[in-house]
């Protein structure tokens, strides 16, 4: 799979994490809103599902870990955008261990740039930087 496949399939995931979260609904085709706008591979979209269902089966673990990460920010007052990007990595981070780590920091980064303000690429990096040096370190 091409780097732009998986990119634009974590395009798709976001956003569709994002309708969900708008709609207040336990929808799980959302996904399938997004994705049958494109003509996506089937490997990238084989890849959109798998990280789509791999957010919403430990998004509220990484939540709690972006609780723990975000010192002096209560988890709601972190943009929903960027709670999604990051829950969304640090998801990548623990349970797709053949995407190399520097990877979904950039992916991260990119999408906090397409997706959130000016200032978001910095705020997703910080918090993500912080989870790569604590887990290197084995702080828990």
């Amino acid at each position: 799979m091409t780097t732009g496949g998986r990119h634009r399939a974590r395009e798709i995931v976001l956003q569709a994490l994002y309708a969900l979260e708008m709609s207040g609904e336990s929808k799980s085709d959302s996904l399938s809103d997004f994705s049958s706008e494109d003509k996506l591979s089937d490997e990238t979209l084989r890849f959109a599902l798998e990280l789509y269902h791999l957010v919403r089966e430990n998004g509220p673990a990484a939540d709690k870990e972006i609780v723990k990460l975000s010192e002096h920010w209560r988890i709601e007052r972190i943009a929903m955008v960027d709670r999604l990007i990051i829950r969304m990595a640090l998801v990548e981070l623990e349970k797709c261990p053949d995407v190399p780590v520097r990877v979904v920091l950039n992916e991260a980064i990119e999408l906090a740039k397409s997706f959130s303000t000016g200032d978001s690429s910095s705020f997703v990096n910080g918090i993500l930087d912080k989870f790569v040096r604590n887990r290197s370190a084995g702080v828990a």
